[in-house]
């Protein structure tokens, strides 16, 4: 596993509570029925989890963390919920100590982007998935990120995230790469789709620049441009002051597309 570059500031879980399966998952559900069991992976504050153990109750739900820190993130939100058909596992997805065949589906969700081995861990993810059971698979693509009016800061800030991205490891335009990564796994039989967040509205400007002002001088996206030294706290501010202005513009528009795929086992 490769260092989480978001980190679990309080400005990165308001984002990640905001995803539902109908948000984030859409494309699964259709694959969805009670009686299957799901191994989620990765599966961050528990929102689309607590989702997906409600679609296959009364089967059992096996949500993974790479730490129980952050398992407890998803804990709070099944407890909370009542939902009462989760299990809760700390493993690496990329070396899973789980019997082959154990789920009918297993799904992750803006997880492979952030790993060393996405090959790797979509094989594992295969293996543990019964035959005729789905792998399933959704990231964004950072550099396909577009947005309206135009802001150079916000060039900045995109610029800024995809490099410290890569210096840990991952793939921030993993998207684009999902069907192809599918396919080195071995997987023969995938289905490749796409979909997208928008935000437009004023409320919904509000809410995602708003977010993002805060997390770019807050989160652990900002320690580590500091002590990489690839921005200063000032820049950072710069960078912050451009997604306030973007939230200003009346005309405001941003998208975020995201690759999925269903790999048929």
């Amino acid at each position: 596993m490769t260092t989480y570059t978001h980190g679990h500031h309080e400005t990165v879980l308001v984002s990640h509570r905001w995803r539902t399966a109908a948000n984030s998952a859409a494309y699964l559900l259709p694959h969805l029925r009670p009686g299957r069991t799901v191994l989620d992976v990765g599966c961050g504050p528990g929102t689309i989890t607590a989702d997906l153990a409600d679609a296959v109750a009364p089967a059992r739900l096996t949500a993974l963390e790479l730490t129980e820190d952050a398992l407890g993130l998803a804990r709070a939100e099944i407890a909370a919920r009542g939902t009462a058909n989760v299990d809760f596992l700390v493993a690496d997805v990329q070396a899973l100590d789980l019997p082959d065949d154990s789920f009918d589906v297993v799904h992750a969700h803006q997880v492979l982007q952030h790993l060393s081995d996405p090959v790797g861990a979509l094989r594992e993810m295969g293996r543990v998935c019964r035959p005729g059971g789905v792998v399933a698979a959704r990231d964004g693509d950072y550099a396909a990120f577009t947005w309206w009016p135009v802001v150079p800061a916000l060039d900045e800030w995109l610029a800024l995230y995809r490099r410290i991205a890569r210096d840990n490891g991952g793939e921030p335009d993993a998207g684009r790469r999902l069907h192809s990564w599918a396919r080195a796994a071995g997987f023969t039989d995938v289905t490749a789709t796409a979909s997208v967040w928008c935000y437009a509205s004023p409320e919904e400007r509000a809410w995602w620049g708003g977010m993002w002002a805060e997390r770019v001088v807050q989160s652990s996206l900002a320690g580590q441009a500091v002590a990489k030294g690839y921005a200063t706290e000032a820049d950072l501010r710069r960078m912050a002051d451009g997604w306030r202005e973007w939230v200003a513009a009346e005309d405001g528009w941003f998208t975020v597309p995201h690759g999925e795929i269903l790999c048929h086992v």
